[in-house]
């Protein structure tokens, strides 16, 4: 499970943690606000329900936890324990330390592989959820393999003072609004679009979805929607035309039609609200009820 075992065996002289650790702000990975603090806290070592060590096993991985510094309140961080190659890979071993007051269950996410000098080695996604609950102010070892199609060959990664850390830059989900509606929409309605794309998270990497915010008959018997077009992928997504099928709360087809959006962009890992309105001749269903509403994008 954990090679640095082989090596480092029961004496106090060899162990030591090869890698330095990267600490962030917890919000900024898991998207749920959590207000920092200047409390100093220490995390007590806790291991998955799967993971099996012996006696001498548990006294190593506990001698490397309490060698970590205090980290702040409400923070995540990753210690880099050892690093080794594999035929597949890098297998690189760390503790996912928590100080969050409660248990924590992350996601997909990426991580960064750096070297002493700050550069890339390799970058990828790893599922975490597959850590478990991370319980309060704890420090759970565990092993991520970089893949070799995910390693720059080009750089150098030594044996000591390298990094694995959260990758905050391609992670971060915001919202972005076309400049029509930036000069126009009211700053409250811009929080309350902020609020709701917070809540839903990220999209899954290289995906691109369709999340209904409003939909409403018009006095004319046009219908209007509104969407959160949400682009998961690390490179912007242009647009030109868009068929689209309205399905309502029974699960029947409302109305459909393909719209022509021009070179309509989406950033990389952005969020972007567009209405839509369907002329009285795309609607095939009266009385549709909105109270539950989808939106299908067809070939």
């Amino acid at each position: 499970m954990f090679s640095f075992f082989k090596r480092k065996g029961k004496n106090d002289d060899t162990l030591k943690n090869d890698g330095l650790e990267t600490a962030v702000s917890a919000g900024e990975v898991t998207g749920v606000e959590a207000e920092a603090g200047q409390e100093e806290v220490t995390t007590a070592l806790s291991l998955h329900p799967s993971q099996a060590v012996s006696q001498e096993q548990m006294y190593v991985l506990r001698f490397l936890n309490n060698e970590l510094p205090p980290l702040k309140r409400n923070q995540l961080s990753l210690s880099g324990i050892e690093w080794n190659e594999q035929p597949n890979g890098i297998a690189v071993s760390a503790f996912v330390r928590n100080t969050v007051e409660r248990d924590i269950t992350l996601g997909d996410v990426p991580l960064l592989l750096l070297n002493e000098k700050n550069e890339l080695k390799a970058r990828d996604t790893f599922m975490l959820k597959e850590l478990g609950s991370l319980p309060a102010d704890s420090s759970r070892p565990w092993t991520f393999l970089f893949p070799s199609a995910s390693l720059n060959k080009q750089v150098e990664l030594g044996k000591e003072n390298w990094s694995i850390a959260f990758d905050l830059t391609s992670r971060k989900h915001k919202l972005e609004l076309d400049e029509k509606w930036e000069k126009t929409l009211p700053d409250e309605q811009k929080e309350n679009l902020k609020k709701i794309v917070e809540k839903l998270g990220d999209p899954a990497k290289n995906e691109l979805n369709f999340t209904g915010l409003s939909a409403a008959t018009l006095e004319n018997g046009n219908l209007t929607i509104s969407l959160l077009i949400r682009n998961g992928y690390d490179r912007n997504v242009n647009i030109e035309k868009l068929p689209l099928q309205l399905i309502d709360a029974t699960g029947e087809l409302v109305a459909q039609g393909q719209f022509n959006v021009g070179d309509f962009e989406v950033k990389a890992n952005t969020t972007k609200p567009w209405t839509f309105v369907f002329p009285a001749s795309m609607i095939q269903k009266e009385n549709p009820d909105f109270s539950k509403w989808s939106v299908r994008v067809t070939k």
